[in-house]
């Protein structure tokens, strides 16, 4: 058994943890707010009016709305 399986732990732990975040985001079409994943995978459109407000590119995504908050 290693003699440092505490730190072993904590390693773990810092590898886990996400950088990946939630955004809360307004249409400038029809100022609806939704909350939406930083990464993306698919297009994300207004749910009111349909505008694309976000879409991927193979990581974070190109948002074209005012972000307004970031989520932890």
């Amino acid at each position: 058994m290693p003699k440092n399986t505490k730190a072993s732990v904590v390693d773990i732990a810092k590898i886990k943890e996400s950088t990946s975040k939630f955004i809360k985001i307004r249409c400038p079409k029809c100022k609806n707010e939704q909350i939406t994943f930083g990464k993306t995978a698919t297009k994300v459109d207004c749910l009111v009016c349909g505008k694309p407000l976000a879409e991927p590119t193979g990581g974070k995504s190109r948002v074209k709305a005012r972000i307004l908050e970031v989520l932890e």
